[in-house]
């Protein structure tokens, strides 16, 4: 068992991220059967007391069926929604690894060529230095409104 962790991280597998969406995912459809149960038991009991009565209570177990099946709906819509952000934030990060990478990998093949021009040793080197700080930092400065 002390070896799968490991290996997983070996073969790109967040065990912690799989761990925490499997987790997040039956919080939110454990959630949602229990609303979704609520609901229903309400539109049963609303039924059986409009056939046994025309009036009054009926009306409340109405409303409480709706506001129930309203949250499990709520629940539902909140949880696709985080997917939805989580999924991109995840394709943002792997496009900006792949893309720090192919960089990385591209100026290291490159780097012994240049290395042999004295012209470059002069004024690549310090460019080649500042550009690495601003891909490490982030390489923007702008701030979203």
């Amino acid at each position: 068992m002390n070896l799968l962790v490991p290996l997983a991280a070996l073969l790109g597998i967040e065990v912690g991220s799989i761990t925490e969406r499997v987790r997040n995912t039956i919080i939110v459809n454990a959630l949602v059967v229990v609303l979704g149960l609520a609901g229903v038991s309400f539109l049963v009991a609303a039924g059986y007391l409009a056939l046994a009565q025309a009036l009054g209570p009926i009306y409340a177990a109405l409303i409480l069926a709706a506001a129930f099946l309203v949250l499990a709906l709520a629940v539902y819509l909140g949880s696709r929604i985080g997917e939805g952000r989580r999924r991109r934030e995840l394709a943002e990060k792997r496009r900006s690894a792949e893309t720090s990478a192919f960089v990385t990998t591209a100026a290291i093949t490159a780097l012994p060529v240049l290395l042999r021009s004295p012209m470059f040793r002069t004024l690549g080197l310090p460019a080649a230095a500042l550009a690495a700080y601003l891909l490490m930092r982030g390489g923007s400065d702008r701030t979203d409104d």
